[in-house]
């Protein structure tokens, strides 16, 4: 199988805004955010599946997902931190964390024109 394009991220060979990484997994900003903070977390090892996981790497991801939701709400304020997982784009297992007070900023389709500057300032509030 060859990498996928999140595995080439925590690789370093595609540039990215990381706001976390331990051992088994690795957090950075959606470059297409639903709002402002929109995160994804991945498990290290490329596996297409979440479900799939070993409970090990499973574990590791959703531990890692509380941490960074847990830090949305201290630095965003924000009221909720919202989960998704969907696996249509890429094939390698992510959860989305996505910050938002109304459940329409939720459903909010994803903002294509957000600058690098952007990011890069969201990423340092919400680094670790």
């Amino acid at each position: 199988m060859s990498d996928s394009i999140f595995t080439k991220i925590i690789k370093g060979e595609i540039p990215c805004h990381k706001i976390y990484e331990d051992d088994k997994s690795f957090a950075f900003l959606d470059i297409r955010p639903v709002q402002p903070g929109h995160t994804l977390v991945i498990p290290k090892r490329q596996i297409d599946h979440l479900w799939d996981l070993p409970d090990k790497d499973y574990q590791a991801v959703m531990a890692t997902c509380k941490k960074v939701a847990l830090r949305m709400r201290k630095i965003l304020g924000v009221a909720r931190v919202g989960v998704k997982v969907m696996g249509e784009e890429v094939p390698h297992a992510h959860v989305q964390l996505i910050p938002f007070d109304t459940i329409g900023q939720y459903n909010s389709p994803p903002n294509l024109s957000v600058d690098e500057r952007e990011l890069a300032e969201m990423a340092q509030k919400l680094a670790f």
